[in-house]
């Protein structure tokens, strides 16, 4: 009799995020999950408690690879560090469209969201280094252009829109040098 092929808890990972990418996060649930990995769903339960916990380490994954285009759009050079986060969030939700509405698009109003991460600060320092703001304006700066980048970021991810890469480029620019502006940076 030949062995029993062993399911680890990293295959049932990365197939739930390959779920989710596929079909979206309703689709997240035991028995797919086991159908795409032909087993029973015995060996998900027996890496994670509850679905609860196999959701959130699909969505830590999910965060991992939105991290990941950040830091090589960063490291491509091609943009100042803070538009090449931005660049590289709006390809994240055009390219993973439902990993992004995963992570970004989901009703939130019964988590607790932290008010700062090591993301937001590293932004705000950004912010700081580039204009010389600090403290609530550079806080306030970067809320006014994030919004402006979840906003073009949702249009992809939802398929309203769809940009060429110099035109959402541009629009960042300018949306970046009419803030500078309103804070006196001319």
């Amino acid at each position: 009799m030949p062995p029993k092929v062993k399911v680890t808890k990293e295959d049932i990972v990365n197939t739930a995020v390959d779920i989710v990418r596929n079909s979206g996060a309703q689709a997240l649930n035991a028995r797919n999950i086991a159908l795409a990995l032909n087993c029973s769903t015995q060996p998900i339960f027996s890496n994670f408690a509850t679905m609860d916990e196999l959701w959130l380490t699909v969505l830590e994954k999910a965060d991992i690879l939105c991290q990941e285009y950040m830091q090589r759009e960063v490291e491509r050079g091609e943009f100042p560090a803070y538009k090449a986060n931005g660049m590289a969030y709006i390809r994240f939700a055009k390219e993973e469209k439902e990993l992004f509405k995963l992570l970004y698009m989901r009703d939130r109003s019964s988590e607790s969201i932290p008010e700062k991460s090591e993301l937001t600060d590293k932004m705000e320092s950004i912010v700081h280094n580039n204009t010389g703001l600090s403290g609530a304006d550079a806080k306030l700066f970067h809320l006014e252009m994030w919004a402006y980048v979840h906003g073009i970021a949702t249009m992809f991810a939802t398929g309203f829109l769809d940009l060429n890469w110099e035109l959402v480029s541009r629009m960042l620019t300018d949306s970046y040098q009419g803030l500078r502006k309103q804070y006196g940076m001319e």
